[in-house]
């Protein structure tokens, strides 16, 4: 969150407050309801992805709570620091409702990784496809010396090999986890009756968030060619998965400027777009706060209707409890009696005696 901070801080200091601003002004009434439209269709396939994914690994999730939970998690994650709490909620929720939270974490970290695998390779292909001068100028401003990748290369090699290694242990809990793990993406994404849908699924998403990029750049008043803007949509989007953003704002308002900038485009025009950008997903979250007072309103009817039942039981209970003590009374009574009469007839033989 301090990440995500300090990159806003540094925008406004570098750029000023203006472009925040016109981030506000150049949204018109039409360009709003077509972010909101692409964002309705995406939250269906991503809930449907979602839904594919749980029935995978054995979870029963209706279509209706699906799309529910996920513009609740949306509105959560647009609102609340990290940019994750949203999918978190959604996770724990499904698996208390299923009654195996492991199974509704596993769910949504399957759903949710299916986007990003495409997300990375509709990224490369688009970098790879449609280079840009951003390209270049990344290029130029990260030179490093070779022996870097060979350093991070290397690294990574060290890595896999002692994950591999310990893997291969049967007691090693890094190896029962990576064998449930692969389990879990057989069944939950590669199944036969599965991975269509999340491919489907996975690319409409994908292709509705460069869309709603685009929409937003034009918004902001850029006039350069969506092939040429599509890398920036392309980083945009990567840098919104960091887990550094205030509810999504930060990386991707920094990546955006550099990127306009070293395209030529001008930052400002690049921080205007991601706000703009940022302004189109939060509005098309919005129906999560009508999905939270739903809820909300239901637990409250709900609340009342059990209060006088749960008074009920508790006055049988007291009730019972009070004639199991009267009857415990009565009976250390009757026996008190029993013994006192006991007593005088044993005096009574003991004076027949003498």
């Amino acid at each position: 969150m301090l990440v995500g901070i300090g990159i806003l801080l540094l925008l406004v200091h570098r750029l000023g407050e203006g472009a925040f601003l016109d981030g506000l002004r150049v949204i018109e009434p039409t360009t709003l309801l077509a972010a909101i439209g692409i964002g309705a269709l995406t939250t269906v396939f991503s809930a449907w992805r979602w839904c594919l994914a749980a029935r995978g690994i054995g979870i029963a999730l209706p279509m209706r709570t699906a799309v529910a939970d996920y513009y609740q998690s949306l509105f959560l994650n647009a609102t609340l620091p990290g940019g994750l709490l949203g999918d978190v909620n959604r996770a724990v929720q499904n698996g208390r409702n299923t009654g195996s939270v492991g199974r509704g974490i596993r769910a949504v970290v399957l759903e949710r990784a299916a986007g990003q695998i495409t997300l990375f390779v509709v990224g490369a292909v688009a970098l790879v496809a449609y280079p840009s001068a951003v390209l270049t100028a990344s290029h130029q401003g990260l030179a490093v010396s070779p022996t870097v990748p060979a350093v991070a290369g290397g690294a990574l090699l060290a890595a896999a090999f002692a994950v591999v290694r310990a893997a291969r242990r049967p007691d090693s809990r890094v190896g029962r986890a990576l064998r449930a793990m692969t389990s879990d993406v057989r069944r939950g994404l590669l199944a036969r009756g599965t991975w269509p849908g999340v491919v489907v699924s996975s690319v409409i998403i994908i292709g509705g968030h460069l869309a709603t990029f685009l929409l937003a750049a034009r918004a902001a008043g850029a006039t350069a060619s969506p092939l040429k803007l599509l890398p920036f949509a392309v980083l945009a989007l990567v840098a919104m998965t960091l887990p550094l953003s205030i509810g999504g704002w930060g990386p991707r308002e920094g990546v955006t400027a550099w990127a306009f900038g070293a395209a030529g485009l001008g930052a400002t025009e690049g921080l205007t777009t991601a706000v703009v950008y940022g302004l189109f997903a939060f509005a098309a979250a919005m129906p999560g706060v009508a999905v939270l007072l739903v809820r909300w309103a239901a637990r409250l009817r709900q609340a009342p209707a059990a209060t006088p039942a749960a008074l009920a039981d508790s006055a049988a209970l007291e009730s019972a409890a009070l004639e199991s003590a009267a009857v415990h009374e009565d009976r250390l009574a009757v026996d008190s009696r029993v013994g006192r009469g006991a007593e005088v007839d044993d005096r009574g033989r003991d004076l027949v005696a003498v």
